[in-house]
């Protein structure tokens, strides 16, 4: 079996930024660096090659896999920015109604600029993301 292609690197999360964002994304970046340091309580670290990830969870699925991954996290992923969410439940989806402009994935929020979102649900959506992991896996690095 392979391993998780996603591992924490010691890659400089500044360097990543600079070199992929537009001017528009390093300023959200900044913001999303403060967002989701605040809420986990953990210092940015790179996971793999573009993802800026914070803290850490040990998962095991029911096959017997099991690995590492940041507790919150966010990517550039060309023209927008990817949150890495767990939003499955009523109360995230009723949040998700009111943050703005948006599409989500099974767990990625994709965003054109933090300006298009309402930053108090943002933080909602975060920290409810943080404590379902947390119930899920235990808490853990970053917690």
């Amino acid at each position: 079996m392979s391993g998780n292609k996603t591992q924490s690197t010691h890659a400089s999360v500044e360097e990543h930024i600079a070199s992929r964002a537009s001017a528009q994304q390093r300023a959200d970046c900044q913001e999303l660096l403060a967002l989701l340091g605040a809420a986990t309580r953990a210092p940015p670290r790179m996971w793999g090659p573009s993802i800026v990830g914070f803290g850490s969870y040990r998962y095991t699925y029911e096959s017997g896999r099991s690995g590492e991954a940041p507790l919150a996290a966010f990517a550039i992923r060309g023209r927008e920015l990817v949150l890495y969410l767990d939003c499955e439940g009523d109360p995230q989806q009723a949040l998700l109604s009111r943050l703005g402009r948006h599409r989500m994935g099974k767990s990625c929020l994709y965003f054109k600029q933090l300006a298009d979102l309402d930053t108090s649900v943002l933080r909602q959506l975060v920290d409810d993301s943080i404590a379902q992991v947390k119930r899920r896996h235990g808490p853990q690095d970053g917690a």
